[in-house]
């Protein structure tokens, strides 16, 4: 029987069971893609097989129907295998989770086309999040029919897998600049990748950066159009759907730097101090388990705002400091035979690093969370 028809077997499976199926294979190739530099070429095509690509269309468009809290437990269990598969992966489902929202909660039409593709054609979706927050990057200049884009975009994961790029660009016009939001199909001869991600962690993410080199943009394929440097009220829904599926990922990571440790730790007499480390290691992952908790309350609330950004903004940043500490306690739980990278916890402890860096860092999430709580404007803190 193929891997296609195990996964399809039984209606009744879901995401996250689907993913428990593929995570010894996805381990599998974890270690070797993290020690060669390269991408997780093979467990996305694993993923692409099982289905998990379409995962989050809603069925009623031909997709699995997960909702947001099914996609990260999904995320959590492929993190817990891969690191890099999960965090890559994330980046996908998280394009999908949002129109996904707005179809089903906002009755956003224009949405529905590009949902039904992924379900039909598993057609991967990427995201230039980490160049384009609020301010955007990128020039577009205004042309007949449309927009010559050109730019350079960072931490592009999984590009060398995706089909569509969805990202955006400045347009400077009448004294103001706004980011036109769009699709680039990755197979146009005007995208390119360079291969630029070599890294402490997380290397098999393959987050390269892309260029767009004068590519037009029709103007029917500009899906929104908003003001640089301040939030628009879809950047509350995509901040406060996107970032729980990015953190489940790295609570998996967390999640198996704490059992390797345990496992270890037990062939070992256990000690006084023993038992207090892996006290607090556990204890530290359940404040991460806690943080993503309320981040996920806050997507259920199907009411996205400057109020569930601020709630999954800083759950995002607790949940960092308590998944990179659990995994700091797990390297000394481990003690010496942890610091080989056969015992696997170096790679995850790499890994976790990585927790730090998303938007909002702890700097402007401070700021965010205080404008909040002093009754101030928080339109232009990103």
């Amino acid at each position: 029987m193929t891997l296609t028809a195990e996964i399809r077997a039984s209606e009744t499976r879901d995401a996250v069971t689907i993913a428990e199926g593929l995570s010894e294979k996805i381990a599998a190739g974890a270690e070797r893609a993290d020690a060669e530099d390269r991408f997780v070429a093979e467990n996305y095509a694993l993923l692409k097989e099982a289905g998990l690509v379409e995962a989050g269309v809603p069925q009623e468009l031909g997709g699995g129907g997960a909702d947001v809290r099914e996609l990260a437990g999904m995320l959590r269990v492929l993190g817990r295998a891969c690191g890099s598969t999960a965090l890559a992966f994330a980046m996908h489902t998280h394009q999908v989770a949002i129109p996904a929202w707005r179809w089903r909660h906002q009755k956003v039409a224009a949405v529905e086309p590009l949902l039904k593709r992924i379900a039909a054609e598993r057609i991967v979706l990427l995201s230039s999040g980490g160049s384009d927050w609020i301010n955007g990057s990128g020039l577009a200049r205004r042309v007949e029919g449309g927009f010559r884009v050109s730019g350079r975009k960072i931490f592009t994961s999984a590009a060398a897998a995706g089909d569509v790029f969805m990202t955006g660009a400045v347009l400077e016009e009448d004294g103001e600049r706004h980011v036109l939001h769009f699709g680039a199909s990755m197979k146009a001869p005007e995208v390119r990748i360079l291969d630029t991600w070599h890294t402490l962690g997380m290397r098999g993410t393959g987050s390269h950066d892309v260029v767009l080199d004068e590519l037009f943009v029709p103007d029917a394929g500009v899906a929104l159009k908003r003001k640089s440097g301040e939030w628009h009220p879809l950047f509350h829904t995509i901040a406060t759907i996107a970032f729980p599926l990015i953190y489940a990922a790295y609570l998996g990571v967390a999640d198996s730097a704490c059992r390797i440790a345990l496992d270890m730790a037990k062939e070992r007499p256990v000690t006084h101090d023993m038992r207090g480390m892996a006290g607090r290691m556990m204890t530290e992952l359940r404040g991460a388990e806690m943080a993503l908790a309320s981040m996920l309350a806050a997507v259920d609330r199907n009411a996205p705002s400057a109020e569930t950004v601020n709630e999954v903004m800083t759950g995002k940043v607790l949940g960092a400091d308590h998944m990179i500490r659990a995994v700091e306690l797990a390297m000394e739980l481990a003690s010496g035979a942890g610091f080989y990278r056969s015992a696997g916890l170096e790679r995850r402890f790499r890994d976790i690093q990585g927790a730090r860096y998303h938007a909002m860092q702890r700097g402007p999430q401070a700021q965010y969370a205080g404008a909040m709580a002093l009754g101030e404007s928080v339109a232009t803190v990103f």
